[in-house]
């Protein structure tokens, strides 16, 4: 796909990883709607992009004023993550982290019906989906459920095509540490990786670029995790 003059949606548009596809969509020519529970936080963005204010759980707004479209990314939390030990676990906590899951797929199923012909999805999943640390059964979980869905629903929605990008430790607000006890978490959570540091959001979006570029990709699932699976 040329973006070059396609129109986008990013839900989770306004932070992380879901700002710099934003970030770079708009770069590459498209015209950008990055959606969140809180657009201010967003700060400054380039021309060409728009900021909406919506919950992806919110069915009825998801779509308002916002269709057609050719682009549709999702990098949108949905809510909380439970951590910790499962047999340990407030089980609607667990339940809770779904909503992941669940904006995901009202996402894909009331946005499909709006995307072009030759349009492309991609969901943000995490390498806990494969690769499960201390305390992230519930992340990796979803994450699964996330990477299953879209491996299900590629048939389904052809020729439009719908991927997952898995990152690792990725340095973004999503982490709310500061300072040297931020430097010290990310060294310890990737010091055994193929490439020991955090991954940038950048880095992840250029994956996310990658699947929607490549008009010969679906169902399948792209990491950006610094050779933690292989680790």
């Amino acid at each position: 796909m040329d973006i070059s003059g396609k129109k986008a949606i990013v839900f989770g548009g306004t932070s992380g990883i879901g700002l710099a596809t934003t970030k770079r969509l708009a770069a590459l020519g498209a015209s950008v709607i990055a959606v969140s529970r809180n657009p201010d936080k967003a700060g400054d963005v380039p021309a060409g992009v728009t900021l909406k204010q919506c919950d992806v759980l919110d069915r009825d707004a998801l779509f308002a004023d916002c269709a057609p479209f050719d682009i549709l990314v999702s990098a949108a939390t949905g809510g909380g993550r439970a951590i910790g030990p499962f047999l340990k676990m407030d089980m609607d906590g667990y339940q809770a982290s779904f909503a992941k899951l669940w904006g995901y797929t009202n996402v894909v199923r009331f946005g499909t019906e709006h995307l072009a012909k030759d349009g492309a999805i991609v969901l943000v999943s995490g390498t806990p989906a494969r690769r499960m640390g201390p305390g992230q059964i519930a992340i990796s979980s979803v994450g699964g459920a996330v990477e299953a869905f879209a491996r299900g629903v590629a048939a389904e929605i052809a020729p439009r095509r719908i991927n997952v990008l898995a990152p690792g430790s990725i340095d973004t607000p999503m982490v709310s540490m500061e300072g040297e006890a931020r430097k010290a978490f990310y060294e310890k959570a990737t010091a055994r990786n193929v490439i020991p540091r955090a991954g940038t959001a950048d880095e992840c979006a250029l994956g996310i670029i990658f699947l929607i570029q490549n008009d010969f990709v679906t169902g399948t699932t792209v990491d950006v995790d610094g050779g933690r699976l292989v680790a």
